[in-house]
Formats: C-alpha cells, sequence, structure tokens
C-alpha cells in the first residue's frame, strides 16, 4: 500500500515538495521508492546552485532501475542531503523523512502547478 502524505505537494515525476514559508525540501514519493525496489544509491545536488522547475537535484538507483530526481520548484539550493548516499536504504524506510536538497523559491506562484495529497493518491492508482 503506497503512503500518500497531506499537506504536501507531489509531482507526476513521483517528488514531493514540504513548503515552510519560502522554502521547500525535495524528496521521492512513497511510490516511487516502491516502484524502484531497494535503492542501492543515491545522491543530492550540492547547495548553492540555482535551478528551475524540471532540473535535475538528485540521482536514485536501484537494483531494477536508475532515476533523476527533478525540482517541482525553481530557486537556490541552500541545503543538500550529501550524506544520503550514506545510506540510501532509509530512503526506502521512510520516503517523506528523507529528502534531498532544500531549495528558496524564486517563483512560489510555480506550486499552484503541483498536485495536492488526494490528486496525487488518485493519479498513482491510474498509473498502477
Amino acid at each position: 500500500m503506497t503512503i500518500v502524505k497531506e499537506g504536501l505537494y507531489y509531482t507526476k515525476s513521483h517528488e514531493w515538495a514540504q513548503v515552510q514559508g519560502d522554502v521547500a525540501k525535495i524528496g521521492i514519493s512513497d511510490y516511487a521508492q516502491n516502484e524502484m525496489g531497494d535503492l542501492v544509491f543515491a545522491e543530492a545536488a550540492p547547495a548553492g546552485r540555482r535551478i528551475k522547475a524540471g532540473d535535475p537535484i538528485g540521482a536514485v538507483e536501484s537494483v531494477k532501475m536508475a532515476s533523476d530526481i527533478y525540482s517541482p520548484v525553481s530557486g537556490e539550493i541552500i541545503n543538500s542531503q550529501s550524506g544520503i548516499g550514506d545510506h540510501p536504504e532509509q530512503i526506502n524506510a521512510d520516503a517523506f523523512g528523507s529528502w534531498f536538497v532544500a531549495i528558496r523559491l524564486s517563483d512560489p506562484a510555480e506550486l499552484a502547478s503541483l498536485m495536492d495529497a488526494a490528486a496525487y493518491e488518485a493519479f498513482c492508482q491510474a498509473e498502477g
């Protein structure tokens, strides 16, 4: 059973964004980690980079597949979980507790194009 957490924003490529003020923490959804299986590699982009929505901000790899992680928002990466690759299995254990980067939003209006929990749950059911 896929877990969808309320109060987050979701993308069609299965990233989530938790927004507090003008900062969004970005991770991959429980659906994404379930689809990938046991993760063996993860990396996050370094802090200090300016990015646009849709730019890659990290990557994950399992025994089944590899996937880039894309930013749902534009802004500057102000914090990076550079150690996320030391324990990629933590993402499988707690997808919503394992964020990759924190981004200071340059255009909060972009959040309107993302899905809420109910819309994302319906999207995942339609995919699966």
